[in-house]
C-alpha cells in the first residue's frame, strides 16, 4: 500500500503506544512461569502478535480480550507440550520473538521449527546458535537464518557470544535460569552493542528474584539453573521510547510543538536518548510531572521548535532504532550531523545506513555513508521542488522505522510525497497513520 503525504505543521497531544520491548519480554516470561500473570497496558500489534502465537505454541493460554490487561497462564511443564505434537513457530518479522523462542526451545529435547516473513529470513541468529550448540543444543538452519529448527536439551557450560544485536543477549538470559538444577550457563560477552536492553532483561531476573551474576561491563554472565518464574501482576508498560520519536520528530521538523502522553523517563529504555538529541539540535524539550492519587505519577513531554536546527555528533551505539528519526531531522538541519558507532543499524529489517542515504537524495539531502554510521548534510530543509512532484516516490522498503521516518519527514516538505509499503508500520505503531492526517492512500 502506497500513501501520499501532504506538508502541514504537526501540533497535538498524542498518547504513545506502550514498549514494545517490554511487552515481549513480559508476554515470554509469563508464559513460562507458573500459576496466573496480568500485563497491564501491552502493546497490541504485528510483532507483538508474532510473539503471542509463539507463547500459545509453547503451552500458554493467553486472554487478550481486555486490550488494556492481558491475563496469561503459564505452562512451565511446556516439555510436555513440545512432547504432545510438534511445533512449528512463524516469527512473522519480530526478531526479539525469534531469538527469545530459540532459547526457549532448546530447554526441551523436542524438535521446534521457526520461519518468517522474508525480512526475517534475512536476519541471522548465527551467533545465538553457535552458543547454544556449546551449551549442547543440536540445530539445523539455512547459513543462521530460518527456517530453523532447534531441540535440546541444555546441558550448560561456558560460551562467548558476540552481540551485534542486544537480543541475543537478552535471549540468554531469560531462558538459562529455566535449565536443568545443576547446571550452570557462563557467557563470555566480547561485543556488545544496545546495553539498554540488557539492563531492561535484567531488570526483569532482579524483580524476579532469579540468581545469577554479571560483570560491571556485562562481558560476562554466570546463570544458575533450576529456576523457576512465578506468575504475577507485572509493572504497567510505559510508552515506546523508540514510537515517541516519530511525532517528536515531526514536531522539530516542521516548527510544531507536541505533548507525548504515556512515557516515563526513568525507565530502561535507551531510546529516550532521542529528546537529547532533539534538545542539542535546537529544540525545546519540557518534561512535566503530575502527582495522581495512591502516589501515581503521570509524565508529559512537550516537543517544540521556534529557531533554527543544527547539527551535531551522536553516538547510537546504544540505541541504533533511533537512527531513521534521527537522519531526517538532521536533513532539515543547518550543517552536517554524524551518526557513529552504529553498524548494527545495517542489520535490522533492513540495511538502514544504505536505505536512508538513498531515500534522502531524493529529496535534495546529501549523505556520507561511513561503515559504522551516516553523516547527513543538511542545508535547513530538504529541496524536493528541484524534481517534479510526481516523480518522488519514498520506498519504504517493508521497514516500519524507515516509513515512519520519511513519514515525518514529507510534512516538511514544500511538496507532496508517496511513501511506498505503508502498511508495514503495523509492527510497532498501529495507529501511526492517525497522526500524520492529510494523508491519501493509494
Amino acid at each position: 500500500m502506497d500513501i501520499r503525504i501532504t506538508p502541514r505543521r504537526f501540533f497535538g497531544n498524542v498518547k504513545i503506544p506502550a514498549s514494545k520491548s517490554h511487552t515481549i519480554r513480559q508476554l515470554f516470561i509469563a508464559s513460562l512461569a507458573d500459576g496466573i500473570s496480568t500485563i497491564k497496558n501491552p502493546l497490541d500489534s504485528l510483532d507483538t502478535r508474532s510473539c503471542i502465537a509463539a507463547c500459545r505454541a509453547f503451552g500458554a493460554e493467553l486472554n487478550d480480550e481486555n486490550k488494556l490487561s492481558w491475563k496469561i497462564k503459564g505452562n512451565n511443564n511446556f516439555t510436555h507440550q513440545c512432547e504432545k505434537s510438534p511445533i512449528n513457530i512463524n516469527a512473522g518479522n519480530s526478531g526479539t520473538t525469534l531469538f527469545f523462542a530459540l532459547t526457549i526451545a532448546a530447554l526441551q529435547p523436542h524438535p521446534v521449527m521457526f520461519i518468517g516473513d522474508d525480512q526475517i529470513q534475512k536476519r541471522s541468529a548465527a551467533p545465538l546458535l553457535e552458543a547454544l550448540t556449546g551449551l549442547g543444543i543440536y540445530s539445523q538452519s539455512n547459513n543462521g537464518c530460518v527456517p530453523i529448527m532447534v531441540k535440546g536439551t541444555w546441558k550448560g557450560g561456558r560460551v562467548s557470544l558476540p552481540c551485534p544485536t542486544s537480543q541475543y543477549l537478552s535471549a540468554l538470559l531469560i531462558a538459562a535460569p529455566l535449565a536443568p538444577a545443576g547446571t550452570i550457563t557462563e557467557i563470555d560477552v566480547p561485543i556488545l552493542n544496545e546495553k539498554p536492553y540488557i539492563e531492561m532483561t535484567l531488570s526483569y531476573l532482579k524483580a524476579l528474584n532469579i540468581p545469577f551474576e554479571a560483570n560491571a561491563d556485562y562481558s560476562h554472565f554466570v546463570i544458575p539453573g533450576g529456576c523457576k518464574y512465578h506468575g504475577s501482576k507485572m509493572r504497567s508498560i510505559p510508552g515506546d521510547f523508540s514510537s515517541a520519536a516519530f511525532p517528536a520528530a515531526a514536531a522539530a521538523i516542521t516548527g510544531g510543538s507536541v505533548t507525548l502522553l504515556g512515557l516515563d523517563p526513568q525507565d530502561t529504555q535507551g531510546d529516550k536518548y532521542f529528546f537529547e538529541i532533539l534538545q542539542s539540535m535546537g529544540c525545546e524539550v519540557r518534561w512535566e510531572e503530575t502527582v495522581l492519587g495512591d502516589n501515581k505519577r503521570e509524565w508529559s513531554c512537550l516537543i517544540s521548535r521556534s529557531g533554527s536546527l543544527h547539527g551535531g555528533t551522536f553516538d547510537l551505539n546504544k540505541t541504533p532504532d533511533l537512527l531513521p528519526a534521527a537522519a531526517v531531522v538532521a536533513a532539515y538541519a543547518q550543517g552536517d550531523t554524524a551518526f557513529l558507532n552504529v553498524a548494527h543499524a545495517r542489520i535490522k529489517e533492513t540495511d538502514r545506513i544504505a536505505v536512508i542515504a538513498r531515500e534522502l537524495a531524493k529529496l535534495g539531502v546529501h549523505c556520507t555513508e561511513l561503515p559504522d554510521g551516516l553523516i547527513v548534510h543538511g542545508k535547513g530543509a530538504v529541496l524536493p521542488a528541484l524534481l517534479p512532484s510526481e516523480n518522488i516516490v519514498i520506498d519504504g522498503h517493508g521497514d516500519h522505522r524507515i516509513v515512519m521516518a520519511f513519514a515525518v519527514s514529507a510534512l516538511g516538505s514544500s511538496v507532496p510525497i508517496k511513501i511506498t509499503t505503508a502498511e508495514c508500520v503495523e509492527v510497532t505503531y498501529p495507529h501511526f497513520w492517525d497522526l500524520i492526517q492529510n494523508l491519501t492512500f493509494e
